[in-house]
């Protein structure tokens, strides 16, 4: 019986409102397909938050006039459409999903646009768009024949409530407090469906216009707290002072992982030098990056200030005239001069502006530069340190005070599309077939082996540029740091090419291989760790330290070895922290520590070491990652140091 009454009002709504049905069918598949080419995940919850957001929005069209209805259509199955297609593009790329904060970065697109269009836009993302055209057809048959709007718009309005109301009720039930929080935008979307996202991001991207009004007070008390009862660590250890005085030269190396490190092609290493610097030096081979949507830019933030990016665009652009205690600053504080190098324009993630706050002295942008040698996005990394090694020759000269400067790489960049114009390193591969040698293309004509030469290429300019700089005599009473900005973003499909290649079949191994080596979404993960090593010429101190370790906990551990600290910091010295106490919090809240790596986006738990982790465990660290990102968020959102310090 029930399904004759359902069968019936489906036939009658085609008869009546052809493209009514269309509407509510049309982008209810399209939430499906989004979920389909994307995380994979279909949550019972989300189903019913996208069918009464849809219905919500058909109740709203009755109270439109009958003329402007199909308009009303047409503009949000658009913006569905779009909320869809931007999605999908972004998360093939971020594996997040998209935010509209993001439109005031949309200046840098056109600087990365051969980076998306190499590694993001696949056919499938436009396949949302076959419902715009489904309408532009319907609309030549007859019109929809005038029924009650009032009785309309309570049927739809009531189904909108319910389909809500089912959703709400379904566990786990604090999915709600992600609404609030958006750290993990990819859980929002699976557990309130796509569209139910997008209205949410939006309120939360609005939420900076309306500090004064709302939350300014709850944040300040909040933030206050927890730095009145952060328990006071020690700051001195046996690393403290160690550098004082000395100059540094930090490298901001684009997209270098720690994998690249230890891997060797035809009995020659990916990256010799700075593996070699790695062995001499302090290397942190437990480290990782911790950026949001500002990549590069969110790394300079939360290496200089020791607190995570916002959760709403980008600090470089959303918070730049906000007060923040860097490393810069405390540095220039104690005398240093502080600058900063890049090949690259100089507005570029607003670094103009931004690194003029924070506390650099100046700026050498791309206009500093001769541009006589471009790849990818500038100045080829092989130019720019030739020529940054006499402009610091000039600064040392000119100045008796220590100095300490940042030199951001730029080649490295993805695609590498042209990686084989400024690089010769060869990921071939020769074996034995049928007792002939053979030589076969492995790598070479695949994006992971691009990244191999390209890194290559950045580790000789690097070692070039140490050479240099010895030469110059500009080593002496110095340190070199050089940590990566982020992981490459390369596809964990692409692993596949390097870990389960047959060189005999000149194929990649299937799963039921016996020589299959399995590669999943955990071990990806762990594989985005970065260098971050600490050297000098007369380096006293040889030490590998193997735990856990963020970007954010750079200020803390750097800056006791240069005698500055920030009482800021929300990372920690880590070498003053103990390995069960070592944690790495990203953005989203999933963490890792030296026993596991837990997702949040998924609620689960990849042990890293064995042994059986209690929920206590994950309890206990889930909550510390939740609160810093809390405290993290609110001072950067209310611009909470300024208040704090009374400016």
């Amino acid at each position: 019986m029930k399904k004759e009454v359902i069968v019936k009002g489906i036939k009658e709504l085609n008869n009546d409102y052809p493209i009514l049905l269309l509407y509510i069918i049309g982008n209810f598949v399209n939430a499906i397909l989004l979920r389909i080419w994307t995380t994979g995940h279909f949550h019972l919850r989300s189903i019913f938050f996208d069918l009464g957001l849809i219905f919500l929005l058909t109740a709203i069209s009755f109270l439109v006039k009958k003329k402007n209805r199909h308009l009303f259509y047409i503009i949000s199955t658009f913006l569905m459409v779009a909320t869809c297609v931007a999605n999908s593009l972004y998360y093939n790329y971020y594996k997040s999903f998209v935010s509209v904060s993001l439109l005031a970065t949309s200046v840098f697109v056109k600087d990365v646009a051969d980076a998306i269009t190499d590694m993001v836009i696949r056919v499938c993302d436009f396949s949302y768009l076959w419902i715009l055209v489904a309408m532009f057809i319907m609309f030549r048959r007859k019109p929809e024949t005038e029924n009650s709007n009032k009785k309309r718009f309570k049927k739809g309005f009531v189904i909108a409530l319910i389909m809500f109301a089912i959703g709400s009720a379904l566990p786990p039930y604090n999915a709600f407090s992600r609404l609030y929080k958006l750290w993990n935008r990819v859980s929002v979307a699976d557990n309130f469906g796509p569209y139910f996202y997008q209205v949410d991001d939006i309120v939360q991207s609005l939420r900076p216009t309306f500090n004064n009004i709302f939350g300014y007070d709850r944040a300040l008390k909040n933030t206050q707290d927890y730095y009145d009862k952060k328990k006071k660590v020690n700051t001195k250890n046996e690393y403290t002072n160690i550098f004082d005085g000395k100059n540094v030269i930090a490298i901001h190396a684009e997209s270098l992982q720690n994998l690249t490190l230890n891997l060797s092609f035809n009995g020659k290493k990916v990256a010799p030098n700075i593996s070699k610097l790695a062995s001499e030096g302090i290397y942190f081979s437990n480290f990782y990056a911790q950026v949001g949507v500002g990549t590069s830019s969110d790394t300079e933030f939360t290496y200089a200030t020791s607190l995570l990016p916002s959760s709403n665009g980008t600090v470089f652009v959303n918070y730049y005239n906000d007060k923040f205690v860097t490393m810069q600053k405390l540095l220039n504080d104690k005398g240093y001069y502080v600058f900063s190098m890049h090949g690259n324009d100089g507005d570029f993630w607003n670094r103009n502006i931004m690194h003029e706050n924070m506390g650099y002295d100046k700026f050498y942008s791309k206009s500093s530069f001769d541009i006589d040698e471009e790849f990818g996005l500038g100045l080829s990394d092989a130019s720019f340190f030739r020529q940054v090694v006499p402009m610091i020759k000039e600064i040392a000269e000119e100045s008796t005070k220590p100095y300490y400067g940042t030199l951001i790489t730029l080649t490295n960049h993805t695609p590498w599309r042209d990686a084989y114009l400024y690089s010769d390193y060869d990921v071939s591969m020769t074996t034995r077939v049928n007792g002939e040698l053979v030589k076969r293309d492995y790598l070479e004509d695949t994006l992971i082996g691009k990244y191999f030469k390209s890194v290559n290429y950045m580790d000789n300019v690097i070692g070039k540029f140490i050479e240099d700089m010895d030469n110059e005599g500009l080593l002496d009473n110095t340190i070199i740091v050089i940590y990566g900005d982020h992981d490459a973003r390369i596809s964990k499909s692409q692993f596949d090419y390097l870990y389960n290649y047959d060189p005999i079949t000149d194929k990649i191994r299937s799963e039921d291989d016996p020589h299959y080596r399995e590669f999943n979404d955990y071990d990806y993960e762990l594989s985005k760790s970065v260098p971050f090593i600490i050297w000098s010429k007369d380096m006293d101190v040889n030490l590998k330290v193997d735990k856990p370790m963020g970007m954010i906990d750079v200020l803390p551990t750097l800056g006791n070895m240069l005698g500055v600290y920030s009482k800021y910091s929300l990372g920690k010295d880590i070498m003053a922290t103990k390995s069960e106490d070592a944690i790495v919090v990203f953005k989203d809240g999933s963490f890792i520590t030296d026993k596991i790596y837990y997702s949040a986006k998924n609620s689960e738990s990849y042990t890293i070491n064995s042994g059986i982790i209690s929920d206590d465990y994950i309890d206990k660290r889930s909550d510390y990652a939740d609160k810093i990102i809390e405290i993290s968020n609110d001072i950067i959102t209310y611009n909470l140091i300024s208040k704090m310090e009374g400016n």
